[in-house]
């Protein structure tokens, strides 16, 4: 018999990129941008990617890990004010059970020298699913990868 239970968490990570707020938008905006840094873990391997970003779109990333365990990210876009904020709800799959449902707000504002990009998660852990911190983790290597990635693209060799 399977435990039914909901665990709610709210994260909120506030990072200073040094990008405009353009830039910064259109690292989340465009597919060729996204998926270069939108992973917490270099070894998985890719399996699927999509990106329809527009409200009533989409995003999907498939990767599995390196016991070849499926890690499904199904996300549906909401709200977009372009250079303001993104809104989106997504879910978590691991195999095929659920581990969690979220809604994000990434919200961008001018800042000295660049942006200031604030996160903020509320997510809904599963039915026993022991998160242990795991997806602040995650979301925290995403978003250094983010910053890693902006440096790169400012940077006049690549």
């Amino acid at each position: 018999m399977t435990i039914r239970s909901a665990e709610h968490v709210t994260l909120v990570i506030e990072r200073h990129l040094k990008a405009p707020i353009s830039r910064a938008f259109r690292a989340w905006s465009t597919p060729e941008s996204k998926r270069q840094w939108f992973a917490c873990h270099g070894e998985w391997v890719p399996l699927d990617y999509g990106l329809d970003f527009r409200p009533g779109g989409a995003e999907r990333n498939y990767v599995a890990d390196t016991d070849g365990l499926l890690h499904a990210y199904d996300a549906h876009y909401i709200d977009i004010v372009p250079d303001a904020r993104i809104i989106y709800a997504y879910e978590m799959k691991l195999g095929e059970s659920r581990i969690s449902v979220s809604l994000a707000t990434v919200a961008f504002e001018a800042a000295p020298s660049g942006t200031k990009m604030v996160f903020t998660e509320q997510v809904v852990f599963l039915d026993g699913y022991a998160d242990n911190g795991a997806r602040l983790q995650g979301t925290e290597i995403g978003l250094d990868n983010l910053e890693l990635f902006l440096e790169r693209e400012e940077s006049p060799i690549h």
